[in-house]
């Protein structure tokens, strides 16, 4: 039997009605598209009039009747002026408008995705904060999250960036480990790669977690609004610190948060220690303390490392010596040690005279050590005395003295620092990557924050005495002679370094810028300390005939580092003439 087709009406029926609803669709939204005006005054009314009801009904009876006479004179005075109804109607149309325009939505919740992170995580804490005896658990398997977490907040990949944990009081948040177990795994889930700062509130049961952002890197060299006695080490977050100093960068000049680090006789903190990974920026923070410290005091550098890192500094007004061999370190170091008790003993016979300090003696004196392990190392092999034996002298009697030793070291030489240099540095500075347990043996404490695996030169943390440990942004100080190091880095350290001062070139053993040194360090009423030499150079006697002393200018600029140790100036190794 053949089947027979179906009725006209029927087969074409479904594409008329789909027709029929789009040529609806259409019409409607041109409709809508035309009339949107009208709604929105519309809107605008239905809400004015909604607002006058209510304004109408919060208004006591006592006043109805003054208000309701205020209005017909206020409608009467419109109608009678030209043109009144007609500015009354635009004004009314005009707020109506105001009012009845669409605002967009704000969000008031998560969404899926972060609704999903959030039980994650609620789950993930729950073995953490939980125990089998409590009978109305704060964190439970299945539990809602949204009682825990009172506070959220996500970036625009989807991340966290800010919660706000209550946990129960029975958590032993007084416990190192505990508190690093939490930690651990917020940071973990979370997301790696981030700094993260931990804020605890024992008291109220809280944590709060938020995600710092990166310190800038884009704050160089240059002369910092400080007094004399005030280093800045670097920079941190703004509600770390309380206060601020101008800076200059790429953009403009602005106001940035300075960690400013405070020596002389009133110092809590008269001695710095610096320990990083190699490359970390230990010698930039070195290189940028002596260019704050020239303009007002004397600097002697020892490098332990030899590999010329100083060499822009060597010759210049301020710099007694730049030091790299076992033999002129120690020479210096010593030298270091006499001067240190010459001051002490200067100013002591001042203050029994009545008299105020020396001149000489109230000249900050900087002590710079660059690796020092590998100076012991070389001493300890050639049999002589260990170059941090002769720091024990200006470690314990500096600040009195107005002596500032800075030491800086690698973390697998740590260990070989002495205790003089441990028990006198109160300052301490951590720099490049380090896990919470180094940043803690050296600080003393481990960080509120989470340290990072990769962080730019110059980046670690800092604490001055008890107090926090800061984060901390180290100034590009770079070394100008380094082909690697851009223009304007270059440009903005050799302008920083002070003028070179004239020094007379002769052969080995002859001394060489003694009039500089002499007004550094004056003469001593003691045969121990050093006494300030003749202006005239001095040639040492050598087994080896010396041909006669030629004056010559230094270039400019300084010459490449060699692989030599430098001799430094010969005022710290020439022998001190008897008394008498």
């Amino acid at each position: 039997m053949a089947r027979r087709p179906l009725p006209r009406i029927l087969s074409s029926g479904s594409v008329q009605i789909a027709r029929s609803r789009e040529i609806a669709r259409t019409a409607a939204d041109s409709a809508t598209d035309v009339l949107h005006p009208l709604i929105t005054v519309s809107r605008g009314l239905r809400k004015l009039a909604a607002t006058a009801r209510a304004k109408w009904a919060a208004t006591p009876k006592e006043r109805r009747g003054p208000t309701l006479f205020l209005v017909a004179a206020c409608v009467l005075v419109i109608a009678l002026a030209p043109y009144g109804p007609l500015f009354a109607l635009v004004t009314l149309m005009g707020a109506a408008a105001w009012k009845g325009r669409e605002r967009p939505v704000a969000k008031t919740g998560p969404d899926d995705a972060e609704a999903a992170r959030l039980k994650g995580l609620y789950e993930a804490l729950v073995p953490y904060f939980s125990v089998p005896d409590d009978p109305s658990p704060l964190f439970a398997h299945g539990g809602d999250w949204s009682s825990a977490f009172a506070e959220y907040a996500f970036d625009e990949d989807g991340r966290l960036t800010r919660l706000r944990i209550a946990y129960p009081p029975y958590f032993t948040d007084g416990e190192p480990d505990a508190r690093a177990r939490i930690e651990h795994l917020l940071h973990a889930k979370s997301g790696r790669g981030r700094e993260y700062r931990f804020d605890w509130d024992e008291e109220g049961n809280r944590l709060v977690m938020s995600v710092l952002p990166a310190l800038p890197t884009t704050i160089a060299a240059q002369r910092f609004v400080t007094v004399p006695g005030e280093t800045v080490l670097g920079f941190t977050d703004a509600d770390a610190v309380q206060r601020t100093v101008p800076v200059v960068v790429a953009d403009g000049t602005e106001d940035a948060p300075a960690v400013v680090w405070r020596t002389g006789p009133r110092s809590t903190e008269p001695h710095l220690l610096v320990v990083g990974q190699p490359g970390s920026g230990t010698t930039s923070l070195l290189r940028s303390i002596a260019l704050q410290a020239l303009p007002h005091g004397d600097v002697l550098i020892v490098e332990g490392g030899g590999a010329g890192e100083y060499a822009c500094l060597t010759g210049r007004d301020g710099v007694l010596a730049v030091e790299c061999g076992l033999s002129g370190s120690l020479a210096g170091l010593e030298w270091a040690a006499h001067e240190t008790e010459r001051r002490l003993i200067a100013a002591n016979r001042a203050r029994q005279a009545g008299h105020p300090a020396p001149e000489d003696t109230r000249r900050p004196l900087w002590i710079l050590l660059d690796r020092p392990s590998i100076l012991g190392h070389l001493a300890a092999a050639d049999g002589r005395t260990d170059p941090q034996e002769l720091l024990q002298v200006p470690l314990r009697h500096g600040r009195a003295a107005q002596v500032t030793v800075v030491v800086a070291e690698q973390f697998d030489s740590v260990e070989s620092l002495s205790e003089a240099v441990r028990t006198h540095t109160r300052a301490r500075i951590v720099l490049g990557p380090a896990a919470p347990r180094q940043i803690a043996a050296v600080l003393g404490v481990e960080p509120h924050t989470t340290p990072t695996p990769q962080v730019p030169a110059g980046r670690g943390y800092a604490r001055l005495g008890t107090g926090p440990v800061l984060r901390l942004q180290v100034p590009a100080t770079p070394d100008p002679y380094d082909e690697a190091t851009s223009e304007a880095h270059r440009k903005a350290v050799l302008d920083l370094l002070p003028e070179r001062r004239a020094v007379t070139a002769t052969t080995v053993g002859t001394v060489a810028g003694s009039a500089a040194l002499s007004k550094a360090v004056g003469s001593s009423p003691e045969p121990r300390a050093v006494a300030g030499p003749s202006p005239e150079p001095k040639t040492v006697v050598s087994p080896a005939p010396v041909p006669e002393t030629i004056a010559a200018p230094a270039p400019d600029p300084a010459p490449a580092p060699r692989a030599e140790p430098h001799p430094g100036p010969a005022p710290l190794h020439a022998p001190v003439p008897a008394e008498g």
